[in-house]
């Protein structure tokens, strides 16, 4: 039996008896691209090569049926599928015309995509965006099948990447390309949270050599560490439109040690966290000339890429003769910056000592003084003890900052009014730009197919226009419930596998009751395994609980799936008490952990639960896009009103637990906000999901729900959606940094 039956291979069983190894392992020789014999071959590799297959059910659903054994083996990746599944096999399998004419029928689209005419790009940004944007990320979430994501950080950036690529306006991403990729979770007999990592096969993922030269070499430069260069090279992630550039160290040229600095995302210790971040800023702004891009616009997705805004100065001043001020000055009207962080403690802070010995390379090409660097990172200037901070960095060295909801706005001007002499904290020069996430990649294909009768047929051209959803209350509430009950049918089919296979590997009896209830109402609740979440809100008090869970009448029940850092061991806690949960004889069944969480497992979440929990203990959460995912699904939100959800809430769209008042006190808090928990659930949640009297019987539709479903999609879907806010940053950031917007930086 498989870990995952859709992700790891048969070979991996012999290595790890107890930690099965995860699909990409290093046991999997890559073999050669089945090189195109025909045409059909050529376009079936065309569209394998471009992520834009990963939001278009219908190209995936072409790979699937060439090889559904192989194509859950390989992650859902078509790569791969093309390299495993021998040519003449294929050919059995596309020979028939009905198979041949949905190929060319794709690759027709996807040409017609990539070479269309007017875009909204091409109207609303013109000349002033000829050039793209450069956006740096730490990571980036476009599919399981290339691991270098571990939360929503990631996501959103490559939900950023493909809306920009569906509007037409041009960007780069940059990034770098974990070997190792994120951690791995498995869930032993004690339910702790055992971390695994499997070298990936860069052969059988969507990524080429970026090839330069007359002898199309694969393309490389090197960076300065202190007392060394470090060499990389640069491959190429075609999202749709967009371009994604990933730098890798395994160069020959490199120490071991130093290829391993783009080994783990988020790993190692400070020194190679900073030396990580000189890649990703200094690297990926050289990385960008090398491949002959001049951005219009830097973006940095949050401060680990802060060090390319001090590599952009220096490219100024060596190059066209610019005074170090000057050249600063230039790079902030050019760049803007967005921080997801609302806790002082997740930002990254390197010792002075550390950072002044990594930045010596880039101050002498500034030809400003180390100390005067050094102040640009520092919140104390005046200390030179202090340490340094990306933050604080991009902060001063970028004309337009902003947070990810207005909430978080508000906690970000306050949490850095002291970098901005003689301003009240409402003058910090910090707004918001609350996220959306990309419908296509999201959104169940059920449920656009439902929409497309009742939209019409280009509606995804208008999915940001608020009348559009109006017409989603012309649909006939049987039609939505339907569509939903098959999406959840299908997350417990997918739930039920899952489980059975950790069973199986943990040599666990099968359950005396078969897991998921269908006719029970069910909360879902997935994310990153911080304690700040608090998946375990609802597990103050055990004997409520359980009559919520076991009412004769009424059930209810909850799945749960999340990783925590691999440092992280309150996290980890965390996770073995939802884990372990399942074996209390009260629950055992009707609450589930489902390991190893991706996007593969959160599509099935956000689609076919009933309830999408969340809990942060406000104002922790900066935005929590999550929920948005559930709109487009049908699915209701309970959350605490913190990040996206306090300004979107309107009391009749989903659920509110409390009312947004915060205690001084965190246990006082956390008391008071699982008492609200329990209450929005039992007076309003449960009852309003199960009332039929108009048509008693678990299939029977809840109108009243379903009414409140449509509220939640014809009010929140336009607004959270990542067009909308991929548009707010082209006119409120792009255009402006693009057109040379003079600014007056914060004192050092």
């Amino acid at each position: 039996m498989l870990l995952f039956r859709d992700s790891v291979t048969r070979k991996s069983r012999n290595r790890f008896p107890d930690l099965l190894a995860f699909p990409f392992a290093r046991d999997i020789v890559p073999g050669r691209m089945n090189e195109p014999t025909d045409g059909t071959f050529q376009k079936l590799h065309e569209l394998a090569q471009n992520l834009w297959w990963s939001w278009q059910p219908d190209i995936r659903a072409i790979f699937r049926e060439i090889d559904p054994e192989t194509w859950s083996l390989v992650y859902h990746n078509p790569v791969a599928l093309l390299q495993r599944v021998s040519q003449e096999e294929i050919g059995r399998r596309v020979q028939d015309l009905e198979m041949q004419t949905r190929i060319n029928q794709a690759h027709r689209r996807l040409q017609s995509y990539l070479h269309g005419g007017e875009s909204w790009g091409m109207v609303h940004a013109g000349p002033i965006l000829a050039r793209p944007v450069a956006y740096f990320s730490a990571e980036f979430g476009l599919h399981q099948s290339l691991p270098i994501y571990s939360g929503g950080l990631g996501v959103l950036a490559g939900d950023h990447l493909k809306s920009m690529s569906d509007l037409g306006a041009p960007v780069a991403g940059i990034g770098l390309l974990y070997h190792e990729g994120y951690v791995h979770q498995l869930i032993d007999e004690n339910g702790w949270q055992q971390d695994l990592y499997e070298p990936i096969a860069t052969p059988e993922l969507p990524v080429e050599p970026v090839l330069v030269g007359e002898d199309g070499a694969q393309a490389r430069f090197s960076v300065e560490l202190p007392g060394r260069d470090v060499f990389l090279k640069i491959w190429r992630v075609r999202v749709g439109r967009s371009d994604l550039l990933l730098l890798d160290a395994r160069d020959d040229a490199n120490s071991a040690d130093d290829q391993a600095l783009t080994a783990r995302l988020y790993g190692g210790d400070q020194e190679t966290r900073i030396q990580q971040e000189i890649l990703l800023g200094v690297g990926g702004h050289r990385a960008l000339g090398v491949v002959g891009i001049k951005p219009s616009v830097l973006h940095l997705n949050e401060g680990h890429s802060a060090f390319a805004l001090l590599e952009r100065g220096r490219e100024l001043v060596e190059e066209q003769g610019l005074e170090p001020s000057e050249a600063l000055r230039e790079v902030a009207a050019m760049s803007c910056f967005t921080t997801h962080t609302p806790v002082e403690a997740g930002h990254d802070r390197f010792r002075a000592d550390l950072a002044s010995s990594h930045l010596e390379a880039l101050a002498r090409g500034l030809k400003m003084p180390i100390d005067e660097v050094m102040a640009l990172g520092s919140e104390h200037p005046g200390d030179p003890n202090a340490p340094f901070c990306p933050t604080v960095l991009a902060l001063k060295l970028t004309r337009r900052a902003n947070g990810v909801s207005a909430l978080h706005g508000r906690v970000s001007r306050k949490m850095w009014q002291g970098l901005y002499a003689n301003k009240t904290e409402e003058e910090v020069p910090i707004g918001h730009i609350t996220n959306g996430v990309h419908v296509r990649t999201w959104m169940a294909a059920d449920m656009y197919s439902l929409l497309l009768q009742h939209l019409g047929p280009r509606w995804l051209d208008r999915i940001s226009h608020a009348d559009l959803w109006t017409r989603i209350d012309r649909m006939r509430d049987a039609e939505l419930w339907e569509v939903h009950q098959v999406l959840k049918a299908r997350l417990f089919a997918f739930a039920r596998r899952r489980l059975a296979d950790r069973r199986e590997r943990l040599g666990l009896a099968r359950p005396e009751r078969e897991p998921l209830d269908p006719e029970a109402l069910t909360l879902g609740f997935a994310r990153r395994f911080a304690t700040y979440k608090r998946a375990d809100l609802l597990f103050q008090d055990l004997d409520r609980l359980d009559r919520l869970i076991n009412h004769p009448e009424r059930p209810v029940q909850i799945v749960y799936a999340g990783k925590a850092h691999p440092r992280d061991t309150g996290g980890k806690a965390l996770a073995q008490r939802v884990a372990n949960l399942e074996k209390d004889p009260r629950f055992a069944g009707r609450i589930v952990f489902i390991e190893n969480y991706t996007m593969h497992v959160a599509r099935q979440l956000v689609q076919g639960v009933d309830v999408w929990l969340n809990t942060p203990r406000r104002p922790l959460e900066a935005c929590g896009t999550s929920g948005q995912k559930c709109i487009l699904n049908g699915v209701l939100n309970c959350s605490i009103l913190d990040g996206w959800w306090a300004e979107a809430y309107d009391g009749g769209n989903g659920f509110a637990i409390g009312n947004g008042e915060i205690h001084a006190d965190p246990e006082v808090q956390d008391e008071r906000d699982a008492q609200a928990l329990f209450e929005v659930l039992e007076r309003e949640v449960v009852p309003l999901y199960y009332d039929r009297h108009a048509n008693p019987g678990a299939q029977s539709v809840p109108h009243r729900w379903m009414a409140r479903v449509k509220r939640a999609m014809r009010t929140l879907a336009w607004r959270y959606n990542a067009d909308r806010m991929v548009m707010d940053y082209v006119r409120e950031c792009y255009l402006p940094a693009a057109g040379g917007d003079t600014c007056r930086m914060p004192p050092a």
